[in-house]
């Protein structure tokens, strides 16, 4: 009996890519001895992606979820792992970068005993500017020393899943997900691929800065307390610094030296304030994280889709 292969893809206005990125499964998978299928995950877009889904569903490999609106890739990635039912999962993304032609390498390196194959990019993005690659290089290191994760500079959602840590995912229920690091955190053997992204199919990426910077504050709350200890750190050494500014004061008083101040004194208002507000914020963050994990919401939520209950 042939084992089962289901490839998850997140689709948010990716409705000129739904085509493409399937007949290229397609042609991948009759090179391999699987029996596979699609989950494509319709993100609340605005597009005619969930016409173009439900035209294509008529294949019979093709399955599709709609959610009620936009919740967020690693949502629309999780909806799909929570309805899947096969010995290996594949997610990647539906515009094409990630490139199908790697995938037999990759099960094949799953068929040599590895639980977990992610691809994660081969130096630096052709298709990007410099700026946005600095960035990115700054992103990723910053990620990896605060989230206490190994996340190679450029991992992605291009990874292969054994059915075993499917499982394990399935059970994990928590605000604001970090996909790439729950997929390290929980374990197993792992294998990194390099690859080289390919040059997105059709349309204009939606994942901004902003997004990633909402995806680091996520990646490091989500598996490290280090940015708690630098506030502490922090509030210490500035404590420790503000005890230098005492023998200047008292030498002052003593020779009846004026002391300039209103400038100098709004300057260590403002810095020290900010500080205080970078400390709180932190805080701020991990108790918004856990008022919103106490409201027990759901990660997604799903209007329609065309997969049978298992």
């Amino acid at each position: 009996m042939k084992k089962k292969v289901t490839i998850i893809i997140p689709a948010y206005n990716e409705a000129d890519n739904i085509n493409p990125v399937f007949d290229k499964l397609e042609e991948v998978f009759q090179t391999l001895n699987y029996d596979w299928d699609v989950i494509f995950v319709d993100d609340g877009s605005t597009d005619e992606t969930l016409e173009v889904l439900i035209k294509l569903s008529q294949k019979s490999n093709l399955k599709y979820i709609s959610l009620s609106r936009n919740f967020g890739k690693d949502e629309a990635i999780k909806a799909g792992i929570d309805h899947v039912n096969a010995d290996l999962v594949i997610t990647m993304d539906a515009d094409l970068q990630h490139p199908p032609s790697l995938i037999p390498e990759m099960i094949k390196k799953w068929e040599e005993g590895y639980k977990v194959i992610y691809a994660y990019r081969r130096g630096k993005n052709p298709h990007v500017s410099y700026f946005s690659k600095l960035f990115s290089s700054l992103f990723w290191m910053l990620l990896s020393k605060l989230s206490g994760l190994k996340l190679e500079e450029g991992i992605s959602d291009f990874r292969v899943i054994d059915k075993k840590v499917v499982m394990v995912l399935k059970s994990l229920d928590e605000y604001g997900l970090f996909l790439r690091g729950m997929v390290k955190w929980v374990g197993f053997k792992q294998l990194g691929i390099e690859y080289v992204p390919d040059e997105r199919f059709s349309g204009e990426t939606t994942y901004s800065k902003k997004a990633l910077f909402k995806l680091a504050i996520y990646g490091i709350t989500s598996f490290s307390t280090k940015p708690l200890y630098a506030a502490i750190y922090l509030g210490f050494i500035f404590s420790t610094l503000s005890l230098l500014y005492i023998p200047y004061i008292i030498i002052s008083l003593s020779y009846d030296l004026e002391v300039p101040g209103w400038s100098s004194t709004i300057m260590t208002i403002v810095f020290f304030g900010g500080l205080q507000l970078i400390m709180l914020g932190v805080i701020g963050v991990y108790i918004g994280k856990m008022f919103m994990q106490t409201k027990n919401r759901p990660n997604y939520i799903i209007q329609f889709n065309n997969i049978e209950s298992e």
